[in-house]
């Protein structure tokens, strides 16, 4: 009877003790307000979709010619795209925003995470802002969805820029971060919803790019703070607990006719440089551009080789561009 007293009491103050180191190491969720007054800054508007969501967007550059939408990718916001937005806004209308269960937007109640929600999403924003065609932008997560908004409404693609996109197989060894392989392992991803250190965030995005120089304190502190807005952890462990498939060939084939480009970092350690060349191959007439010594955000590692990439694809025709003499809205 004494051992067994004895044994409880011994997990009484195991109990005890785990329950201490969480509630000292728990970081809690973030202040909205806090949270807006610090990235909402202009030229940042909040546009209520069809359902009623508010979607945190940026809406910049002249009126004329042919828009481009910007998908970020899986825990990043609109921010990442901001040195493209720099270059590409001053000759197009360039739009970007926080996708379901990130940045300032936060969690969908319906709670979807397929890339099918994703795509109902820009097709609503596009509705909202009375964008008939636009070409799609995205990276990483932000690239398979650009690839699923494709191949389900074709007729409103112009065309694709992929960026170290998500979608296809993996091909080749992917080192990955330490966070995402985290959110993928069950029970961790719960716990990841409760303690998500600083540090921890810090080291998956220096795991995640080959040019360490971008990974700045400001860099840091906007992807921690904005992953712990409220719901967005929880939306996190959602979305990596959805099995997602690659896209087939014979859909990908449906996208001749697209025009297409993709870039890629030669340094991908998510997503293989070969699962790049892949999804080159599986769609018709694609422009592959391999960019050397980067990593997984080309648009931050190398935002001016990546924009000029882009601004070269658009001016070799692959839609018309906005009449350079058009101001940017005030």
């Amino acid at each position: 009877m004494k051992r067994v007293l004895a044994g409880l009491a011994a997990l009484a103050a195991l109990a005890a003790l785990l329950l201490a180191l969480f509630l000292i190491f728990r970081t809690p969720d973030t202040d909205p307000a806090a949270m807006r007054a610090k990235y909402a800054a202009a030229p940042s508007q909040f546009v209520a979709l069809a359902d009623g969501r508010r979607i945190h967007l940026r809406d910049e550059g002249p009126r004329g010619g042919t828009p481009i939408v910007l998908l970020h990718g899986s825990n990043a916001d609109l921010h990442t795209w901001q040195p493209w937005t720099d270059r590409l806004s001053k000759t197009h209308r360039v739009i970007r925003f926080d996708q379901r269960g990130h940045g300032l937007t936060g969690p969908a109640e319906d709670e979807g995470d397929t890339r099918a929600a994703f795509a109902r999403d820009v097709d609503q924003l596009a509705d909202k802002l009375g964008l008939e065609r636009f070409i799609l932008a995205g990276n990483s997560m932000g690239g398979g969805i650009a690839l699923e908004y494709a191949l389900t409404y074709p007729d409103r693609v112009a065309g694709l820029v992929l960026v170290d996109a998500a979608g296809a197989p993996r091909i080749g060894e992917a080192k990955g971060n330490i966070g995402f392989t985290l959110a993928r392992t069950p029970g961790f991803s719960w716990l990841m919803g409760q303690i998500t250190p600083r540090g921890l965030v810090e080291r998956s995005l220096r795991q995640s790019v080959a040019n360490q120089a971008i990974v700045t304190d400001a860099m840091v502190d906007r992807y921690w703070e904005l992953l712990r807005y409220p719901g967005n952890r929880q939306a996190t462990a959602q979305r990596f607990a959805a099995a997602q498939q690659p896209f087939s060939p014979e859909a990908l084939a449906r996208l001749k006719g697209t025009p297409t480009l993709i870039i890629w970092g030669e340094r991908d350690g998510l997503i293989p440089l070969a699962s790049g060349r892949w999804l080159a191959q599986q769609i018709p007439g694609a422009k592959f551009e391999v960019l050397r010594g980067i990593g997984h955000i080309p648009m931050e590692e190398a935002p001016g080789v990546s924009a000029e990439l882009v601004e070269r694809w658009l001016e070799q025709g692959a839609t018309p561009a906005a009449p350079a003499s058009s101001a940017p809205p005030a």
